[in-house]
């Protein structure tokens, strides 16, 4: 069943197809933008991975030189490895992403994006978060979302939805926001010096959008029934937080006020070192239990201490930066002065 959606942002239509291509795959969608498409693909394990505590998601961003009507030149007529903007692209869609999987997932799970076609004039990369978003959405795999990327740019003291390349060239910030429907997820970009009222106003302008096109996507997830996996809920020892929180407590504060990082983080390790020690042998199977107890633990008191003293991790205020140390002729053979 092909289901495809548009609408209008920007200026422009945007569309989300899917069950055309890549049938076999777990959610996949082709998002175009003018004459810029994208194919983004998600993939995951039904069974989780043993043994690890983190989430195993890789996200993937390749642009395929035939997308530009061209044949890679030179010795070589494949496709190389990634390159920098490729890399810099993907990690711009993992990013807003990875919060939006449940704390406990830890099934192999692969998001790739295709740029299968480039009109040379609509960027790619904010399509590929979109695209990214739809797939995981429409697919079994547990995500939280969906979100979606904008670029937000300034021409004339007018802000702009998704700029063209052109347009980018003499725009006054070029910047890419990614968000759900009630916040903003990432921001990344650069821009000319403006005040913090223009660059607020320039969220809001970008939330905006990314609200559409969440309404977009809610649009196609509505049509496409799907069953999500269901995730067995972790084991959590009763009355262990509180425990470990008894004991370890004073002896984390004490070791966030260490200013030298490697003894902090000698520190720390002792104080999960004595904690098990003191639990005893009847926890001996909760290491990552207690260490998750431990690290909620440390983020709190260092966020406490931030707002109410106003002291950083290593000693610094809000408003003091690191003494910088130069040294000239440090390389006799190398171009330059320092």
């Amino acid at each position: 069943m092909i289901v495809k959606k548009e609408k209008e942002i920007g200026g422009r239509m945007l569309s989300i197809e899917t069950g055309r291509v890549a049938r076999q795959a777990s959610g996949a969608v082709v998002v175009r933008y003018g004459d810029t498409m994208v194919l983004a693909v998600a993939n995951g394990d039904r069974n989780p991975r043993e043994g690890i505590d983190f989430m195993p998601l890789s996200v993937e961003y390749q642009e395929k030189t035939y997308a530009a009507g061209k044949i890679p030149g030179g010795f070589f007529k494949r496709e190389g490895r990634p390159g920098t903007p490729e890399i810099l692209s993907a990690r711009l869609i993992d990013r807003p992403i990875r919060p939006l999987f449940p704390d406990n997932y830890r099934n192999e799970t692969q998001v790739i994006i295709y740029v299968i076609s480039s009109d040379k004039e609509n960027p790619a990369d904010v399509l590929g978060g979109i695209g990214a978003s739809a797939a995981l959405s429409i697919s079994e795999i547990p995500f939280n979302g969906p979100i979606a990327s904008v670029r937000v740019g300034k021409i004339d003291d007018q802000l702009v939805l998704n700029p063209t390349l052109p347009q980018l060239e003499e725009s006054q910030i070029n910047l890419i926001v990614s968000g759900t429907y009630d916040s903003i997820m990432m921001v990344e970009g650069q821009s000319e010096e403006i005040s913090e009222t223009e660059m607020l106003e320039a969220l809001r302008f970008g939330h905006q959008a990314i609200r559409e096109i969440i309404e977009l996507q809610q649009e196609l997830i509505r049509e496409i029934p799907v069953q999500k996996w269901e995730m067995p809920e972790a084991e959590q020892v009763e009355g262990l937080d509180e425990k470990v929180e008894a004991f370890a407590l004073p002896k984390i504060k004490e070791a966030i006020q260490i200013q030298e990082k490697k003894t902090r983080r000698e520190a720390i390790s002792q104080v999960r070192d004595a904690v098990m020690e003191h639990l005893g042998e009847d926890y001996a199977e909760q290491g990552a239990q207690v260490k998750a107890i431990m690290e909620k633990i440390e983020k709190r008191e260092v966020r406490a201490m931030i707002l109410n003293q106003g002291v950083r991790l290593d000693g610094r205020g809000m408003d003091n930066i690191r003494d910088i140390t130069c040294e000239v002729s440090f390389l006799p053979r190398a171009h330059g002065s320092a």
